[in-house]
């Protein structure tokens, strides 16, 4: 990472969050097709043709999130990010870099969890990655927005602007 002072996100880190958000609330509202596929290798049957086309398409929305994210880790280390808001008390600071780590950390086992279950036939992992990774994930974004709109509203900083304005 260079040493200058980082006051914005680039417009290349705005696109992929706003792009891995889109992608990420498709996969986790949408999943029936999915679920319908899972459910139907665990207990023996054989998908059809259209279950197999709506399970590739959560598939491969999986993978254009872990491909973006590791885009934006990439560019996280290469250009940097705006410093921490100053005026916010240290334990929301910290409260904040443990829940943008535990998105990181989400957004690539996630899908690499799915990539098991469904190419590689790792079952086990099915649980894993549907219900408790998936809730974590529900419980980590609720607490980021939140955190972003006391940011917004109560701290009034530029916190929320950085990340869709620059």
């Amino acid at each position: 990472m260079n040493d200058r002072v980082v006051v914005g996100y680039s417009l290349s880190q705005r696109f992929l969050h706003w792009a891995t958000v889109l992608l990420v609330l498709f996969n986790l509202l949408l999943p029936d097709g999915m679920n319908a596929w899972y459910r139907l290798v665990r207990h023996g049957g054989t998908p059809s043709p259209e279950q197999i086309a709506s399970a590739n398409i959560h598939a491969y929305v999986g993978i254009a999130i872990l491909l973006m994210t590791i885009l934006r880790l990439g560019l996280r280390f290469l250009q940097g990010v705006p410093p921490e808001a100053s005026d916010e008390p240290a334990i929301f600071r910290l409260a904040s870099r443990l829940a943008h780590a535990s998105l990181y950390l989400l957004l690539l086992t996630l899908p690499a969890s799915g990539i098991a279950v469904y190419y590689f036939g790792a079952q086990a992992l099915g649980s894993l990655h549907a219900d408790v990774l998936k809730l974590i994930l529900w419980i980590v974004i609720v607490a980021h927005v939140f955190g972003a709109l006391v940011h917004q509203f109560y701290w009034k900083t530029d916190v929320l602007r950085r990340m869709t304005v620059g």
